[in-house]
């Protein structure tokens, strides 16, 4: 009879998905973030197997995209990663992106953070995968549906990006770097073409 060999001090056992998932510090952040964000996508692809109605299809993937948008903007960014953004329009008409980032003592959730930033630059190359199969399919309406998906996920993906610089570099100069950032080259060519876009 065998005896099983003692695990080295190194050596940890393997963790499934879900025990890594359970670790998280806001569970229910996360679980609304992927469900937005992966439901969106499973809809896209598989809708039309469960509902044979393409324009049912079509309005649920959009309203999946809107809820994912609004909820990660506003809610799982803030809880997961400690980081918000905006966009504020001036009395002149132009607008800037303002960023705010968590107090950097406050604990990150690596698993959180992991999540988030994997499933933020995932999704957008996915959607750009099914943009091309539209595209070779000759699947324009389709493909409709996935620029707004493209157009919402590299939103959200690049504000996030340039918020965490923008809290990183807010940290090391204490706030002369950050200002600049804020309000710089970035903030007032993309603000403006995304604030052209919305406001449409």
């Amino acid at each position: 009879m065998s005896t099983p060999l003692p695990q080295s001090a190194n050596e940890q056992p393997q963790r499934t998905l879900f025990q890594r998932l359970s670790e998280s510090s806001h569970p229910i952040a996360l679980i609304f973030f992927l469900a937005f964000r992966l439901g969106a996508l499973l809809t896209y692809l598989f809708g039309l197997l469960f509902i044979n109605n393409f324009v049912l299809v079509f309005i649920l993937v959009i309203l999946l995209l809107a809820a994912d948008f609004w909820n990660v903007k506003n809610v799982s960014g803030r809880l997961l990663v400690g980081l918000r953004w905006w966009n504020e329009s001036r009395a002149d008409g132009s607008s800037i992106w303002v960023f705010e980032t968590a107090d950097p003592q406050r604990y990150i959730n690596p698993i959180d953070s992991k999540v988030f930033w994997l499933i933020s630059y995932a999704t957008p190359a996915l959607w750009l995968a099914l943009a091309l199969l539209a595209v070779l399919k000759f699947q324009f309406l389709w493909l409709l549906l996935i620029i707004v998906a493209l157009i919402l996920t590299i939103t959200n993906a690049l504000a996030f990006s340039r918020c965490d610089k923008f809290g990183k570099a807010n940290q090391i100069t204490s706030g002369i770097m950050g200002n600049m950032v804020s309000s710089g080259i970035f903030g007032k060519v993309f603000g403006g073409l995304t604030g052209r876009f919305f406001g449409r």
